[in-house]
């Protein structure tokens, strides 16, 4: 599948970087995991090294602080922990197994690292998402710190929408897939978390401009349809059939190739789109918005080598 996703998705036209640290990146990130027991087996912990957390973050933040930088090589190793749990271990089976994980999560995430510790009932998952807030909460940057607490919150009860489908072997339309996939994705606190690695972003005025606002929409659908497209060959098979390849099949009739070559273009399609948005931002003069829309070409360019090379979808 590595061979046609690079035969048939554009290049993005961004220059390929990565942090000077990802050696540091890499151990550090993986002693995290390991301290806070979110792996139980060594097939998991063997499936979480060949997702290369560390690699991506240091594709998707190549400047930075080395410490700011591994906050988001470490949200990236715990969301694919937590994917992992749900897709392949039966955690995401059903919505009745899955909710109690969610409703101890969003506990975590109200209390937004606050208190010393996780609630007890949070496990390793909470104990683990509460560290992430206490040191996002130590940056003293509260609206970063929401920003990533609502999109958390997002990434989690989309994972109950992907639970019920599952449940009840509903197969989504390729409308209602795009928004809930941008959740799912767990793209949009990765950027919170990339941002405060930047330090120096607009004001809240800007922050949401519309077309900063588009701007991150387009970039994250990006990151997800490459994602998907990457991966299919080892999802194809799923009975979920939580993929834009496998939605477009379904609701268009279309054969393989045919979903396939309809994915690519929609990826190429909107990378198109993404470009003139970028254009007109940077035509405003504004200084302010280039730090972000860097951080956005960074996370395309990424994902795109990342998927490249990375043994998750092997």
């Amino acid at each position: 599948m590595r061979t046609f996703a690079v035969s048939a998705l554009r290049e993005p036209p961004f220059p390929a970087r990565r942090h000077d640290g990802i050696e540091l990146l890499a151990g550090e990130t993986a002693g995290w995991v390991e301290s806070f027991d979110l792996i139980s087996s060594g097939h998991r912990l063997s499936r979480l090294r060949r997702a290369d957390a560390a690699g991506l973050a240091a594709r998707a933040c190549p400047d930075g602080p080395v410490e700011r930088v591994r906050l988001l090589a470490d949200l990236v190793s715990w969301l694919f922990v937590m994917d992992d749990a749900c897709d392949e271990d039966g955690l995401g089976e059903a919505p009745t197994r899955l909710a109690p994980v969610v409703a101890a999560l969003l506990d975590v995430l109200d209390g937004q690292g606050a208190a010393p510790t996780a609630p007890s009932a949070a496990g390793p998952l909470g104990a683990a998402l509460h560290d992430l807030c206490r040191r996002v909460r130590a940056h003293q940057r509260s609206d970063l710190l929401l920003r990533f607490v609502s999109r958390v919150r997002d990434y989690l009860l989309a994972l109950l929408w992907e639970a019920a489908n599952r449940e009840h072997r509903r197969a989504p339309g390729v409308a209602e897939y795009v928004q809930m996939r941008r959740h799912t994705g767990g793209v949009h606190p990765s950027f919170a978390l990339t941002d405060l690695a930047l330090n120096g972003l607009p004001g809240a005025a800007v922050r949401t401009d519309p077309g900063l606002l588009t701007v991150d929409t387009l970039a994250a659908d990006l990151v997800c349809w490459c994602n998907d497209v990457f991966s299919y060959g080892k999802e194809r098979t799923a009975p979920d059939g939580h993929n834009l390849v496998t939605v477009i099949a379904r609701e268009s009739g279309q054969d393989e190739a045919g979903a396939l070559r309809a994915a690519a273009d929609r990826f190429n399609d909107t990378l198109e789109a993404y470009l003139v948005a970028e254009t007109d931002l940077l035509a405003t003069g504004d200084e302010t918005l280039r730090p972000v829309l860097t951080a956005r070409r960074n996370w395309i360019r990424a994902t795109y080598d990342w998927s490249l090379v990375a043994a998750r979808y092997a």
